[in-house]
């Protein structure tokens, strides 16, 4: 048998916790609101290399480009892309790929022009990143691209010319991992037996890997 007392508060706990549960249903755990369109735009600020999707309106060119430069990435960069200090290139490198120390730079290495301005616009400069307006973004693309001869001192750089841009690397990236365990399916049942599988090669006396073993210190050819 309940008392009133024991009753009484036992139809409170429910009231509340029926009160918390009314108040949890707008959201998972009750508490934030649906981002609207404009604060997911501002987010959704990436472009994809290949076709330019993503690509924001604005133009810039390569003669507004120079200015920005000057102002915003010569320090770090260099006046002409040769970089300074221990920063990046970002012009030069061509033929230079297969040699002990490629120069990995926007001309000679990078696939797609429009990835160019994917970085620029998330990640430059860097002391204030995503600071600096499309036009400007496009325009800084523009002049990088001309520092590499890809692109006449006329082009204008905006979301339709970028993806046209054909960079000299585009064709040499391997898009598909050609390895079997990358594309092979798990076996879920009826699956071989372990000890009919054969070692068919291995990295050894390829030249891939040291035969050595322990700590770093203490490796000893066998």
């Amino acid at each position: 048998m309940f008392s009133s007392r024991k009753l009484s508060l036992l139809l409170g706990i429910a009231a509340a916790a029926g009160a918390f549960a009314s108040a949890a249903e707008p959201g998972h755990f009750g508490y934030g609101k649906t981002a609207t369109p404009a604060e997911i735009a501002g987010w959704d600020i990436d472009a994809r290399g290949d076709d330019g999707l993503g690509l924001p309106p604005g133009k810039g060119t390569v003669e507004r480009g120079t200015e920005v430069f000057a102002d915003q990435c010569a320090a770090c960069h260099g006046t002409f892309g040769e970089g300074e200090g221990r920063f990046p290139k970002l012009v030069g490198g061509a033929g230079t790929l297969k040699n002990d120390r490629p120069e990995l730079t926007v001309g000679s290495y990078w696939p797609f022009a429009p990835t160019l301005f994917d970085y620029i616009n998330r990640a430059m400069p860097m002391p204030a990143p995503h600071t600096l307006s499309a036009d400007d973004v496009y325009a800084l693309t523009a002049y990088i691209l001309n520092l590499n001869d890809l692109v006449p001192s006329e082009f204008v750089a905006d979301r339709d010319s970028l993806p046209k841009v054909k960079m000299p690397n585009r064709d040499h990236f391997i898009w598909t991992d050609p390895r079997p365990d990358t594309t092979s399916k798990p076996c879920m049942n009826a699956c071989a037996d372990p000890a009919s599988v054969k070692i068919m090669s291995t990295a050894e006396g390829n030249g891939l890997t040291p035969r050595t073993t322990g700590p770093l210190d203490t490796m000893q050819p066998k």
